[in-house]
């Protein structure tokens, strides 16, 4: 199979294409509260810009797609949240960042499903794990790569370790997005959706579009790269 690119599905509030730390996008859409899709993917709440820009600062070379499920607060239904999935698989991405989740367990069947069937496409789903004792979905789920918030991270470094017990594995990133001329970290967005981001753009840079990829393969990439 000829090789390409990765191409990264960033489900969030839309991305500002023209931001100069973003380079442009290679497509997206709008998914409104029922599922259904639009056009209008720009972002007007600057989280979804902030991830894609986290992302390219690693992968500079990754197309971008921007699933936009949030509006005019960071907030989604599940409907928006299992369609983005699928639209992001119907467009061949190879990586979903989901720098959000749920901590309901009623829509554990549907994001499981979701997911998937984004496997079965060949796209695998970032996603934030537990965090201040809350396991989220998707992130928790089996065959997404589970990332947890660890500040004293180097922000460009990502650990891979076995969870409690020697179980699921965990990366954990820092949660520092790229750093924004004039802005002190302390003042800029930050937190648990960055390192999610910080895990996706390694990622994209360490992997090959344009092949099924395998939540093994992406983790042994990820551990190839530790210090």
């Amino acid at each position: 199979m000829t090789h390409r690119p990765v191409r990264v599905a960033i489900i969030d509030s839309g991305v500002n294409p023209a931001h100069p730390h973003v380079g442009g996008v290679a497509g997206g859409t709008a998914i409104a509260a029922d599922g259904s899709s639009a056009g209008d993917y720009i972002d007007r709440l600057g989280h979804g810009t902030a991830v894609a820009a986290a992302i390219r600062e690693r992968a500079p070379d990754a197309e971008l797609l921007a699933v936009k499920v949030f509006d005019q607060r960071l907030s989604a239904s599940i409907e928006a949240l299992v369609a983005g999935i699928g639209w992001a698989a119907a467009h061949d991405a190879d990586l979903i960042n989901l720098s959000l989740g749920t901590a309901n367990r009623d829509h554990t069947a549907a994001l499981r499903s979701a997911v998937v069937r984004a496997a079965a496409a060949g796209a695998l789903v970032v996603a934030a794990g537990t965090h201040d004792g809350v396991a989220y979905l998707p992130g928790s789920l089996d065959g997404v790569v589970r990332v947890e918030l660890e500040w004293s991270c180097s922000r460009l470094a990502v650990e891979v370790v076995s969870g409690a017990g020697g179980g699921d594995t965990v990366c954990r990133a820092s949660g520092y997005p790229r750093p924004v001329p004039g802005v002190p970290p302390a003042r800029n967005l930050k937190g648990i959706s960055f390192a999610v981001a910080n895990v996706t753009g390694v990622l994209a840079r360490e992997l090959t579009g344009g092949s099924r990829l395998s939540y093994d393969a992406a983790i042994a990439a990820l551990r190839h790269r530790q210090p």
